[in-house]
């Protein structure tokens, strides 16, 4: 029998996610927050603020703003809010409301106030097992999705056939899947591909070009992958095994960071390039009007980074620029010779 299953927020990503499973015959529960984002889908079948050209078919929609009625109702459920809200939002959920639930996060970013990956804080917070957790990573962009331009997800979960199952779910014409057992990396990846993305939107505002452009991702590249292999070798050490490999050329790595980094849909990019520009940061937030997830995750990476201790200049820089004040044209100037 197929597991039903649910989404959790009404965003771009969010829309898109719904889209791939209804375009599949797939009925979906959905929580949105605003009724009168709910009477405006029921009404005219689609997200009056995000991705306006995706039309669904109602029928396969159960849309609903009570998230303990949605959630008992489904069996898998899909988080797609911005890592910022996440707390306020699963306060409205029971303690126990994730039990038996396969828990799939969208969410590229860090639990709030504790600067731990989506799955640590859902075992902590909620007992989650790590054998229910699963994530999507990219690279793929909702703009396309809504286009239905060939796109590829990565389905992650320690068991690798229920990961496989929900892949399934999403696999079309338009959308391929790749499954592994990498959970921990790809969110990683997925958290520090976000604040290497404000930095490219820096350097463009900045008026870098191509050239350097090409050079600062390569660095963005090697100074994830140094973070990951430090990361790592800190777990290990605790837990007493040996550290992970990762396959850092994977779609997950390199392509997510690279689609990230260049393409106009980016909005970490289109919020960096207004602070290069020269932006305050509450005049870019309010001019984008999406959450940036960067914004949030630099400083969430900044505060995690004292404990692993990676040589990170890159995002050191894109915190100082946010969230200290520093002028981006000195903070950048100072990168350039360290690049290699």
């Amino acid at each position: 029998m197929s597991k039903s299953i649910g989404i959790i927020g009404s965003g771009s990503w969010a829309t898109a996610l719904a889209k791939i499973l209804t375009d599949n015959g797939q009925h979906i529960h959905w929580w949105i927050r605003n009724e009168e984002t709910i009477r405006h889908m029921q009404l005219r079948h689609h997200n009056k603020h995000y991705l306006t050209s995706v039309y669904f078919d109602t029928n396969l929609l159960s849309l609903s703003n009570n998230l303990p009625a949605m959630v008992a109702a489904c069996d898998e459920v899909v988080l797609s809010v911005p890592s910022a809200f996440l707390e306020d939002v699963l306060r409205l959920l029971p303690p126990d409301a994730l039990q038996h639930k396969n828990v799939i996060s969208a969410i590229k970013g860090l639990a709030p106030g504790t600067n731990s990956l989506i799955g640590a804080y859902l075992n902590k917070q909620y007992h989650l097992p790590v054998e229910q957790y699963f994530t999507i990573t990219g690279p793929c962009h909702a703009e396309e999705v809504a286009n239905e331009k060939l796109s590829y997800l990565t389905f992650s979960g320690c068991n690798l056939k229920n990961a496989q199952d929900i892949a399934d779910k999403f696999t079309s014409s338009y959308l391929k899947t790749i499954v592994n057992t990498d959970v921990v990396g790809v969110q990683l990846a997925a958290v520090l591909k976000n604040i290497y993305a404000l930095g490219a939107g820096i350097a463009h505002g900045l008026e870098y070009g191509d050239n350097f452009l090409s050079v600062f991702i390569t660095n963005c590249f090697r100074e994830m992958q140094h973070f990951l292999e430090k990361y790592e070798e800190l777990q290990a050490a605790i837990t007493g095994t040996s550290p992970l490999v990762h396959n850092y050329s994977a779609s997950a790595y390199l392509g997510d960071l690279l689609v990230t980094c260049y393409s106009l849909h980016s909005r970490n990019r289109t919020f960096g390039n207004m602070i290069g520009k020269g932006y305050s940061v509450k005049a870019a937030q309010l001019e984008l009007n999406m959450i940036a997830e960067g914004y949030y995750a630099c400083r969430s990476m900044y505060e995690m980074n004292r404990n692993i201790g990676a040589f990170m200049p890159i995002a050191q820089a894109v915190y100082t620029i946010l969230w200290q004040q520093e002028q981006p044209a000195e903070a950048f100037l100072a990168l350039e010779k360290s690049f290699i």
